[in-house]
């Protein structure tokens, strides 16, 4: 079988914020390098957020920020961020509809304690505890926030659509379904840019052709992503309509699913 580039969702497939990565993930991941093929993480969340657990998978690049962020063994390729007052028009414009922002960059994350809390993400808090240094508040840093994508996080009486509207001529949006691992965030990437683009402009850096690609993931921002590959794998937990997409449907990251769609594709 000639070199496959494989592209890996991050939460909800390879990772989960509580356990990390399974190790079961790790060694198929390995492998799957060792026999000669490409392995990107390809993930919504954006590069300060990508975790040591992640890293240490050994991934040959990383796309973060749902496609705002290409990395190649550690040297950054291209990294689409928005102005600092392009953040803050959006920030104010979605506080102003009710919602809540988290600001996503390369270098930090951005978000107000008081404001982004346990109440509006189950996770608010884990994600602050493994920021660290990455994190900033974003009250004193409103005009110098360099950010790549925007979540926004609805709270009752919050006018999502407005928002949305007012926001659709600089944004694309993927609004994550109620009872995904997201729970309802809103993702916002510039207008044009995807997973499927950071897939599109790997691939040409590395003569790597469509019908090579194989793409796994599990949510709505994986969706641009399986439209773009050849074979699309979704993990058992998946969206459903990421699973109409599938060609094959692996069990979830905790019942070996990476090492079973790996095997099933004869990766490994």
């Amino acid at each position: 079988m000639g070199r496959k580039a494989i592209f890996f969702d991050g939460d909800g497939t390879v990772t989960d914020l509580v356990k990390g990565v399974p190790d079961s993930a790790v060694e198929a991941i390995r492998a799957c390098r060792e026999n000669g093929h490409l392995t990107f993480l390809c993930t919504g969340r954006c590069r300060a957020m990508v975790d040591s657990g992640l890293e240490a998978v050994g991934f040959d690049g990383i796309i973060a920020g749902a496609g705002t962020y290409l990395e190649w063994k550690g040297e950054v390729l291209y990294n689409k961020e928005m102005t600092p007052e392009e953040a803050r028009r959006t920030m104010e414009i979605l506080r102003k509809k009710g919602l809540v922002p988290v600001m996503e960059g390369k270098d930090y994350m951005y978000y107000d304690l008081d404001e982004y809390t346990d109440d509006v993400d189950w996770y608010a808090g884990r994600i602050t505890r493994m920021l660290g240094k990455r994190w900033k508040p974003i009250t004193g840093n409103e005009d110098c926030m360099y950010v790549n994508k925007i979540s926004a996080k609805a709270v009752p009486g919050a006018d999502r659509e407005g928002a949305l509207r007012e926001l659709s001529s600089s944004f694309d949006a993927v609004v994550h379904e109620a009872k995904s691992f997201a729970g309802g965030t809103i993702e916002l990437m510039p207008k044009g840019y995807s997973k499927a683009l950071g897939i599109a402009v790997a691939c040409r850096l590395y003569g790597i052709e469509q019908e090579d690609t194989v793409a796994f993931g599990d949510s709505n921002n994986d969706l641009e992503m399986f439209r773009h590959v050849h074979t699309k794998v979704a993990m058992g937990s998946a969206s459903p309509k990421l699973l109409e997409l599938a060609d094959y449907v692996a069990p979830d990251m905790f019942h070996y699913g990476i090492r079973d769609g790996l095997k099933h594709l004869e990766l490994i």
